[in-house]
């Protein structure tokens, strides 16, 4: 059985100390693909480095909404040079919305935008963070793909309703279940992991963050990923089997992963 956690964060100083045993323990458990996505491009050079010790990740490069005061021109280079010229890079993000306590929302949009264009221009897929800003991103998105053109892409750590889905999905977006699938009041993103088509699912950490249950309170870790997919197949009533190949399957599809894919029934 092979998993592909699709959103990971293993450069965090809390990996530091036990980073091998970490790597052993994604193993174990049937990962063969993470996707390291990036809050900022500062930390690029250390995710390429981990990549060279780790073969089996993959990276992303770009900014975090909650950094968009950190984007200049220069970081727009350095994002698009890094896409361009590393093999590794398979996405732009991770980037989108984030209006939770925020007060930049208009710079906010303005990066995100220009991550569009450089992920577009470059036919990368995108990495969407969207919290507390699904009206905001949708019509965003809707503009872009009527004034340039349609990027495909994932809306990482799904937290929204089963209409809000739908909205991203007709836009031809993927949905990526994380450990909060697992929380017990968490019941219309269950709802969500229930609807969403077979074809257009994921699963993540977001480690280290948003442990799942029963691992709940514990620093989250790749390995970790097994347990989100549990929950997704019980709830959706198939096999673990089932969900890992369907969604090993979508995330060699989306990102263009250069692992063998498993064969669809």
């Amino acid at each position: 059985m092979q998993l592909i956690d699709t959103h990971v964060h293993i450069n965090f100083k809390n990996f530091d100390a036990d980073r091998q045993a970490v790597s052993q323990r994604w193993r174990e458990a049937g990962v063969v693909g993470l996707v390291h996505s990036c809050v900022e491009p500062s930390e690029f050079a250390q995710m390429q480095a981990l990549a060279d010790q780790f073969p089996e990740l993959y990276l992303s490069v770009g900014l975090h909404p909650l950094d968009a005061d950190k984007w200049t021109q220069q970081t727009e280079a350095e994002v698009f040079s890094s896409a361009q010229n590393e093999r590794r890079v398979v996405a732009i993000g991770e980037m989108g919305l984030d209006f939770y306590k925020a007060e930049n929302q208009q710079q906010q949009k303005m990066v995100f935008a220009a991550q569009l264009a450089i992920a577009h221009q470059l036919n990368k897929s995108i990495i969407i963070h969207c919290r507390d800003a699904a009206a905001a991103m949708r019509e965003q998105l809707q503009d872009f793909w009527q004034q340039v053109g349609a990027v495909k892409g994932v809306m990482h750590c799904w937290s929204g309703n089963p209409e809000e889905m739908k909205w991203f999905l007709d836009l031809g977006f993927y949905i990526s279940f994380s450990g909060i699938v697992t929380f017990k009041k968490a019941a219309d993103v269950q709802e969500s992991a229930r609807l969403v088509p077979s074809d257009r699912l994921l699963v993540e950490t977001d480690c280290p963050f948003l442990a799942p249950v029963p691992l709940r309170g514990q620093r989250n870790e790749p390995a970790f990923v097994r347990q989100v997919a549990e929950c997704v197949a019980q709830l959706r009533g198939v096999s673990l089997e089932a969900i890992a190949t369907q969604t090993t399957y979508n995330a060699c599809n989306l990102f263009n992963l250069d692992i063998s894919p498993p064969v669809m029934g």
